[in-house]
């Protein structure tokens, strides 16, 4: 029986953190979907669209090796119904929202995983504008 991950993320921007946190899902079972945020999601979270649109973040995700299945998250007050559609046994988030999930532990197992130290999206932006 196939145990499916699934994890979540904006990834604009690609960078190392997005790569190791999406090796790190992979190995906790035998396929990977990621829900990659719409544009219009990222918009109502951070006030602001992400650098690249959502066509080319989801095409560049479903090009890492980790990765099986990418679909487009419209909403995080879906996330349930995103577990259940694609059978995941395990959630897995960034340690930046420790706890924030427990309450999908009746629908699978939830893990949150540490940020790789001294990277993020943002900082990425600000040092391409420098």
């Amino acid at each position: 029986m196939t145990k499916t991950v699934i994890t979540f993320g904006t990834f604009d921007v690609l960078h190392l953190g997005h790569l190791n946190i999406l090796m790190q899902a992979r190995a906790l079972g035998d396929r990977l979907v990621v829900g990659v945020s719409t544009d219009e999601l990222n918009y109502s979270k951070k006030g602001r669209f992400p650098v690249f649109g959502q066509n080319e973040r989801a095409q560049i995700v479903s090009a890492v090796r980790y990765v099986d299945e990418v679909f487009f998250e419209e909403s995080l007050d879906l996330k349930r119904e995103y577990i259940r559609r694609y059978t995941a046994k395990v959630l897995v988030m960034g340690d930046d929202w420790a706890g924030k999930f427990d309450d999908m532990k009746d629908l699978c197992d939830v893990v949150y995983r540490p940020r790789t130290p001294s990277i993020s999206t943002t900082a990425v932006i600000e040092k391409i504008r420098l």
